[in-house]
């Protein structure tokens, strides 16, 4: 991985290369494996080989992803990694013209049902993590009264948090501490409504 800190989407090529529903999943997925190659995706997310291969090269036409180090000794493997700690995507880049507008609308539908999903699963699945797992995986609705000054300092404040115990998670990591270590998805929305 070429970069510690987001990469920002700005241009409409890179969203809608980003934005179809299998990319998505194979730049989660690469996202938490780290490396990976098209076969070790392709199993997870139960496609072929030659479709997941081309859907990868198109997620490194624009910069989502490059080739890794080898990971073995088979030379016929291409190995793959994120070029960045993830992606960032604003809606002051996209609303100013009717087609970024709509385009970022379906891909923050598609990133947002991929999520629900995601947690279903999780949910399904709860029992099977034990009581421990259950009880630390938080649940929680705030209803709060803000500006939209305040809502991006809370944004902001949520964010270096969350870079926070990334850091530490992936420090302790890498000294060997792996013991009792899971990938955590951590969701966070924010956004105004009337009652």
């Amino acid at each position: 991985m070429t970069g510690t800190e987001n990469h920002p989407i700005t241009d409409l090529g890179t969203l809608k290369a980003l934005a179809h529903p299998l990319r998505m999943r194979l730049y989660r997925g690469l996202c938490v494996a780290r490396t990976a190659t098209a076969s070790q995706l392709a199993e997870q997310v139960d496609e072929a080989v030659s479709l997941v291969s081309y859907h990868l090269r198109k997620l490194a036409e624009h910069g989502l992803i490059e080739a890794a180090d080898p990971q073995s000794g088979d030379a016929r493997e291409r190995w793959w990694q994120p070029a960045t700690q993830g992606v960032s995507i604003r809606d002051k880049d996209f609303r100013y013209a009717p087609e970024r507008a709509a385009a970022h609308l379906a891909a923050t539908r598609l990133f947002h049902q991929q999520r629900s999903d995601m947690y279903r699963r999780y949910l399904d699945e709860r029992l099977t993590w034990g009581p421990e797992w259950a009880s630390a995986a938080p649940d929680n609705e705030s209803l709060l009264r803000l500006t939209a000054a305040e809502l991006a300092e809370l944004s902001e404040e949520l964010l270096a948090l969350a870079k926070k115990y990334d850091e530490k998670g992936r420090a302790a990591e890498a000294a060997g501490e792996t013991e009792g270590r899971e990938n955590v998805a951590l969701h966070a929305l924010a956004f105004p409504f009337r009652a």
